[in-house]
């Protein structure tokens, strides 16, 4: 789904590099109309990549009136079109030509290991030729003015193949993926900062290292967060920067959804927890075996308004973060653009609100974790698993 579905999975990246002089959306521009998709349909290309608009996948021209910006947020598409020719098919098609090559060739009984070869790749590029390429797209939503970048997957594989075509069409500038570590670092007080440096278990400053050394950032959140939902009060404030006031009072809580996993001589041992929870006896039974909470649902609500988001703990990955509808007045004298301009900013509005409620939901968790009384926060769960055993 696009990222103005009310229900879509994002990952975010901290854009690094220095930012061209003079005007940055002009050179955005031209930057996307330099990799901007090019139809594939009257070719044989296997595989074509590039940037379209979002307000209209089939279009990549993004040189009038700059139609992907919107105020300080720039918002573009990675399409990704590929032809695929199922391996019978192929198989069929190039029997029936090494078949002719035999009939026309008597003096061969079989069909040379060279000839064969040369077959099946005219077979492929016929095939390729007569497919109909299947499209993928990717939204994007860039604001300048953080440097944070939004990708409405948590795909690994199109996650390095967006990282790679933003370096390739803005030069100079790179991606950092927003892991737990680095979210951690955006959003600890000044006054915990130097702990959570001691915490810090990786050896080096590469992105791959901070994360598989520091997964006990999302295995102890989680598993904090579940203790806080069933013998808390499920009360927080906000704490952090953003579109909502410091101080707004939020729900937070878990539920649904709850994935579990340990390594074992036999490899990694997972066991997934579904459905509304009452006790949570299943995850509490897992967790006493020696498993970790490595994703869970998790619920936020203020107001009147509820954002759902299941978290991946080892990225911070967000799936199927769903936000509250967008809802406008119907207006006959507003056109279809201000119409779309609207919905952008409301979506805008609603997905950012439900990340710094999750943000401020983290440093209530780093606040406890960094500070003086994780330890005897740590006995309490402790204490808490057993009681419930």
């Amino acid at each position: 789904m696009g990222i103005l579905a009310n229900s879509v999975s994002i990952c975010q990246f901290q854009v690094v590099g220095e930012l061209p002089e003079g005007d940055l959306f002009t050179w955005i521009g031209e930057c996307l109309d330099k990799h901007a998709f090019s139809n594939s349909e009257n070719s044989a290309e296997e595989l074509t990549i590039g940037w379209v608009r979002t307000d209209d996948y089939q279009n990549s021209d993004f040189a009038a009136a700059q139609p992907f910006r919107r105020d300080h947020y720039v918002s573009f598409t990675l399409r990704r079109d590929q032809r695929r020719i199922p391996a019978p098919l192929l198989k069929f098609y190039q029997r029936g030509a090494e078949q002719d090559f035999l009939n026309a060739n008597p003096g061969f009984y079989r069909v040379p290991k060279q000839k064969r070869e040369d077959i099946r790749d005219a077979a492929r590029l016929s095939l390729l030729v007569r497919a109909l390429p299947a499209p993928a797209m990717y939204d994007v939503v860039w604001d300048t003015r953080s440097g944070l970048v939004t990708l409405a997957t948590v795909s690994s594989r199109i996650i390095d193949l967006f990282e790679t075509e933003f370096k390739k069409s803005f030069p100079g500038l790179r991606l950092v993926m927003v892991h737990p570590f680095a979210r951690a670092m955006r959003i600890v007080s000044a006054e915990l900062l130097p702990a959570l440096e001691r915490a810090n278990l990786a050896s080096t400053e590469s992105v791959l290292d901070l994360i598989r050394s520091n997964g006990w950032i999302g295995q102890e959140f989680l598993l904090w967060l579940l203790c806080q939902t069933m013998t808390g009060s499920g009360e927080y404030s906000v704490a952090t920067a953003g579109v909502l006031g410091t101080g707004e009072p939020f729900t937070a809580f878990m539920n649904d959804r709850v994935l579990l996993q340990a390594r074992a001589e036999t490899g990694m041992q997972k066991v997934t927890v579904a459905g509304a929870q009452d006790d949570f006896r299943e995850v509490l039974a897992a967790l006493r075996l020696g498993k970790s909470i490595t994703e869970a649902t998790i619920h936020l609500e203020k107001d009147e308004n509820a954002w759902k988001l299941t978290l991946k703990g080892e990225m911070f990955h967000f799936g199927s973060f769903k936000a509250p509808a967008v809802q406008l007045e119907k207006d006959n004298t507003v056109d279809s653009h201000a119409e779309a301009e609207a919905v952008f900013f409301e979506r805008m509005h609603l997905l950012e609100s439900g990340l710094q409620l999750f943000d401020s939901l983290f440093a209530a968790f780093l606040n406890n974790r960094l500070g003086d009384s994780w330890q005897k926060t740590l006995e309490g769960i402790h204490y808490w698993l057993e009681a419930e055993s």
